[in-house]
């Protein structure tokens, strides 16, 4: 018996790794993933998954014993990337492995956490005893959230009456839940003044109404901050005026990062912005990257620290920005700090690691649901 199952093991750490290897040797830029679409579309019906539906470059499977009456567990993770770094000391394409890592881009963001999901997905897919409905969903252009990414795959989803209920979101944490990211807005600001000679002390130098302003946000604040999150971050980035020395300039143009919470909807925020400065005209260039916080009392969350798993606070964004209103938890093996960087790679050991961990994860979520409770999702 103990063999068998070491075996088994065994069998799925190389279906793993020889799919991650077949996916980082296939080019997969974000708008640009067909053909990886095309892997995992071929791949999920050799392996047995019944239900498998592509939108776009987004592919999906669904349990085999799918109630619409029962809330549905849904496995996330994306297959598109970045474009490799200039840095690389070696081919981003070429699938290697080397004391114990596999090296490739997207190996570790998020190819890992694809594989592994996948494999937790394939384990249970057929299992009649859990509480919930199991999806595994791969999904595009989330390195841009594009509109072809979650942001087409989730009103499909609703269309066909099976809008999650809750997320595991597979990205590269070191296998530590993350109970909450930040939200993201990016204004372009313009302040005007009037034109004049400086050596005459004529016009209003825009510059000057621009600095009022940007010391105000500053010093922003706001009357709610999050209990998770805290105070949201408001960042002045980037500034441009002027034509020559002697001109005072009539326009400022300048850039604003503003990291947002959950205290308040990114289009609330954006009008407490532009209320707090006087001179300038501020344009959010999109409003949709919100903040995401998951309850400590979700069972996603209470699943985790039944397992001893360390929650924190995510630095960086993903899907889970676009998921308004359903609980996510953002887990999946690799480092964050390796994502996007030159010979990029992720542990085989990680692997490992997620494929004993996801399984159980999911299985310990079950015991925290309350059948009684038909849309967990709008409880929580």
């Amino acid at each position: 018996m103990e063999q068998d199952r070491a075996m088994g093991e065994h069998r799925r750490l190389n279906e793993a790794v020889n799919l991650l290897k077949c996916l980082i040797s296939t080019p997969s830029f974000s708008r640009e993933e067909e053909a990886t679409a095309d892997i995992w579309e071929k791949w999920l019906r050799e392996q047995g998954a019944q239900n498998v539906v592509r939108q776009h470059n987004n592919v999906f499977a669904v349990g085999s014993s799918y109630d619409p009456f029962r809330p549905t567990l849904m496995l996330n993770s994306h297959h598109d990337t970045v474009k490799p770094s200039p840095s690389y000391t070696r081919n981003p394409f070429s699938p290697d492995i080397e004391d114990g890592k596999l090296y490739g881009l997207g190996s570790n963001d998020a190819g890992a956490s694809g594989v592994a999901l996948a494999s937790a997905f394939l384990e249970m897919k057929d299992r009649t005893d859990l509480p919930f409905n199991l999806i595994f969903a791969i999904t595009a252009a989330e390195e841009v959230m594009g509109e072809k990414g979650m942001r087409a795959f989730l009103p499909y989803l609703e269309q066909l009456g099976m809008l999650p209920d809750m997320v595991i979101v597979g990205e590269p944490t070191g296998m530590r839940p993350a109970i909450a990211e930040r939200g993201l807005l990016v204004f372009d600001a313009e302040t005007e003044g009037k034109p004049g000679h400086a050596a005459r002390n004529e016009g209003i130098n825009a510059i000057y109404r621009a600095m009022e302003d940007i010391e105000t946000l500053r010093n922003f604040s706001t009357p709610i901050v999050s209990d998770v999150l805290g105070p949201i971050k408001v960042s002045v980035t980037m500034i441009s005026a002027g034509t020559q020395h002697n001109v005072v300039p009539d326009k400022c143009k300048w850039v604003v990062d503003v990291r947002t919470t959950d205290a308040y909807t990114n289009v609330e925020t954006v009008e407490l912005i532009r209320e707090a400065v006087k001179w300038s005209r501020l344009t959010p260039r999109s409003t949709r990257v919100q903040a995401s916080v998951i309850s400590s009392e979700h069972p996603l969350v209470k699943a985790s620290e039944s397992l001893g798993l360390e929650a924190f606070i995510s630095p960086t964004t993903s899907d889970m920005a676009l998921m308004h209103g359903i609980p996510s938890l953002k887990i999946g093996p690799g480092e964050s700090s390796r994502s996007h960087t030159a010979d990029e790679y992720v542990e085989i050991s990680e692997i490992n690691e997620a494929l004993h961990l996801y399984p159980r994860l999911i299985e310990a979520a079950g015991g925290f649901i309350e059948l009684e409770r038909p849309q967990i999702g709008s409880m929580l």
